[in-house]
């Protein structure tokens, strides 16, 4: 078998299950292609026992039948009893998987040579595909595709805002019914490359990696079927050119080096972004603080133009003293404080920003008790933290919808500049 075939026929599955894989992960139903690949077990078996041959027509419509009847089976015990989603999924997926291994069994033992092959389908092997199996999976990936792009509209609305659907008149069971099914139509396809043990994986990891980088869906289901497709081809050619190697194990492996990386490195999401972006934060509050308390020592002695030690800091809030030193040498470098001896001041800069942390502070102390009608001596701590991320713009409609006032609810005078 060529390997240019087989990598086309990856490429082609990989853009299948990342695009389905995408509504399955967006309507929280991670583990419903979980249920479906092991579902499928017992359908293959049952395709090659009725017909008593391994043509991927019959072990595909075995393996529909068996997927689309574990889709009724879960919806009917979640609508006719009191189990949830998530123990329809358990009790499905174990009872087909289980009914599905005794059968694997069965054929072992009584087919003999004829059975040669089907083990394939636990995880995955390329390389064994014949010509006819690549021809369906070209056929069903294209189907799928072709039926996510005419039908993108309704399934955005279902799975975003099914009540909405509803309302507009959208047949939200039909649409669902049919993203169920293409569900169960890339499930079938992919096990014989990825696996029925492993199918899951390559339905819902492109696409859980994939939301670490983008907030569109259009760019979603592109970056999931890119994800899908490089792993695949990763995976398959690692399977292909080690003997006895199954493809699956080392596609999923692929995936999940692109999920580790996605979790800890994407711009925006990722772990060492956030954290970064945390300490940045808590640097801007240490600040802010630093300054409000040169303000508030100047507001209780009437001085504006004393300066002061960094005890006297310490004394009027709670600063730890390297902390503190190091955060007034930052400030020093942007030109918002400045030192002389053992004492600091204040810039222009500095009493302007000092001044503005403030006034919202205070502002927002008067809506709390004003608009939402707070007790005066319960609003410090919330504006204590509200502070910090107020924009200009908040900040003037605050001015315009409290008018301006002059004193915060402790009747301490709010500096305006």
């Amino acid at each position: 078998m060529s390997i240019l075939v087989i990598l086309l026929a990856v490429v082609f599955l990989g853009i299948a299950s990342g695009s389905i894989g995408t509504f399955t992960f967006l309507r929280k139903r991670a583990l419903l292609g979980d249920a479906i690949a092991h579902a499928v077990l017992p359908g293959v078996a049952l395709g090659f026992m009725v017909t008593g041959t391994k043509m991927p027509f019959f072990l595909i419509l075995g393996a529909c039948f068996t997927g689309s009847l574990s889709i009724y089976l879960m919806n009917t015990i979640v609508q006719k009893s009191k189990l949830k989603m998530d123990t329809a999924i358990a009790v499905v997926l174990s009872g087909f998987f289980g009914i599905g291994i005794l059968l694997i069994t069965y054929i072992q033992r009584n087919y003999g040579s004829e059975q040669t092959g089907l083990d394939k389908f636990f995880f995955g092997k390329a390389a064994a595909m014949l010509y006819s199996d690549f021809i369906w999976l070209f056929a069903i990936c294209i189907l799928v595709i072709v039926c996510i792009y005419a039908f993108y509209k309704e399934f955005l609305l279902i799975s975003f805002d099914k009540n909405y659907a509803k309302s507009v008149g959208l047949n939200v069971r039909l649409y669902e019914f049919l993203l169920s099914f293409l569900t169960v139509l890339v499930i079938v396809t992919g096990i014989q490359i990825v696996g029925i043990i492993l199918m899951a994986a390559l339905l819902v990891t492109p696409a859980s990696s994939a939301r670490f980088w983008t907030n569109k869906l259009s760019n979603l289901i592109i970056l999931s079927s890119v994800i899908a497709s490089i792993s695949g081809i990763a995976g398959s050619l690692l399977s292909y050119s080690i003997s006895k190697m199954p493809t699956g194990p080392w596609i999923v492996i692929f995936l999940s080096l692109i999920a580790v990386a996605s979790i800890l490195f994407a711009p925006k999401r990722g772990v060492v972004a956030r954290n970064l972006k945390s300490k940045r934060l808590k640097k801007k509050m240490f600040h802010d603080n630093i300054l409000k308390t040169f303000y508030h020592l100047s507001e209780a002695d009437g001085s504006f133009n004393t300066l002061r030690t960094s005890s006297e800091l310490r004394n009027r809030r709670y600063f730890e003293e390297p902390k503190l030193s190091l955060a007034l040498r930052d400030l020093m470098k942007l030109d918002l404080v400045h030192q002389s001896e053992n004492k600091w001041g204040l810039s222009n800069e500095g009493w302007i920003k000092a001044k503005r942390i403030v006034k919202v502070h205070r502002l927002w102390e008067m809506y709390l008790t004003k608009h939402l009608r707070i007790s005066s001596d319960h609003v410090h701590d919330d504006a204590d933290t509200i502070e910090h991320f107020i924009s200009p713009e908040l900040e003037k409609e605050l001015e315009k919808l409290l008018a301006y006032p002059d004193e915060d609810p402790h009747h301490t005078k709010i500096p305006y500049t």
